[in-house]
């Protein structure tokens, strides 16, 4: 079993990859900029070129899913449908979130941290999808301490292509953790993507005592036929039909808590998109928001907002300990 200690290394190890990869690529239109100036190049194209040579691999990669996502989609009732302009939308909308996504994850431990002990009767914990870190909570995190809830707090699990049962035990290690420094019995789980299904094998294995409820968002309930495109352990846990996703869904699995299941008939990663629906749970159908898109929409904060204990704000700070 993988400990704490190895999948924090991991999570760094992963995080200095990101920074290398973004910085270094900064530098490296910088340079190339700075030498075509020199020779004489006017600099207003390059200005204007730096933003839409950094949307290239979001755009080129938004664009690989969605064409996957349309081939294996769900059939849309007609008020679901979208005309060039939604479609339009969709797309940016998605390229814009992984665009912002990138510098949240490569730099999370600035942006994302857990709050200060405290008192609280139902603490929030985040859990993130596949190949992310905490850092995709940065917005969300931002709404509910607006809306004065939480506290909230969030993990970083990994590595990201070991077994989901291994991010299940790294969960209950942070639950365990919250609920000591806060005093509580219980914790709410958000999740997305993945995550929903880290929540989902934790509440099998360790059982429901901790949890108050579980609120999902664009997570592959039932798979997704794009984990076929990717390798590793957790990706093939995400395929449909295999045989420890049909574990967890079997008719004796009841849902342990409280769920909703909140899912976009757009998303451009999980496909077919009803594979997002829970049965049992409170499900709760968005349309034109792509699956990393989620995590932005205001709506869909919203929509998680409504589902959360809605006083949470009174926290009382712990005192140290001597």
């Amino acid at each position: 079993m993988m400990t704490s200690v190895q999948a924090i290394s991991h999570d760094a190890s992963m995080t200095a990859l990101l920074r290398i990869v973004l910085v270094g690529g900064i530098a490296g239109y910088v340079a190339w900029a700075w030498r075509a100036v020199s020779a004489g190049a006017a600099v207003l194209p390059w200005v204007v070129a730096a933003p839409f040579v950094y949307l290239a691999i979001p755009a080129l990669t938004s664009s690989f899913w969605f064409v996957l996502a349309w081939w294996w989609r769900t059939p849309r009732p007609a008020e679901a449908q979208l005309g060039f302009g939604g479609s339009l939308r969709l797309w940016v909308g998605e390229v814009l979130a992984i665009a912002a996504s990138i510098p949240l994850l490569a730099f999370h431990r600035s942006f994302v941290r857990d709050p200060a002990p405290a008192q609280s009767s139902e603490p929030i914990i985040l859990v993130h999808g596949l190949v992310c870190n905490e850092g995709i909570w940065f917005s969300l995190k931002r709404f509910l301490a607006s809306r004065g809830v939480g506290p909230a707090y969030s993990l970083s699990y990994g590595p990201p292509f070991a077994s989901i049962e291994i991010f299940a035990a790294q969960l209950a290690a942070k639950i365990d953790a919250v609920l000591e420094e806060t005093g509580a019995q219980q914790v709410t789980l958000v999740a997305h993507s993945m995550g929903g299904l880290v929540s989902r094998a934790y509440l099998r294995r360790y059982g429901s005592a901790r949890v108050a409820r579980l609120v999902t968002v664009g997570t592959p309930h039932r798979g997704s036929m794009l984990a076929w495109v990717l390798g590793g352990e957790s990706v093939s846990q995400l395929r449909p039909q295999c045989e420890w996703l049909a574990e967890l869904n079997l008719p004796t699995q009841p849902l342990a808590v409280p769920t909703t299941a909140i899912w976009s008939r757009h998303d451009n990663m999980v496909a077919p998109q009803d594979n997002a629906v829970l049965e049992g749970a409170e499900n709760i159908a968005v349309v034109g928001i792509g699956h990393n898109a989620l995590l932005y929409d205001r709506s869909v904060h919203e929509l998680v907002l409504a589902r959360l204990p809605q006083r949470q704000g009174s926290s009382v700070p712990v005192a140290s300990a001597a």
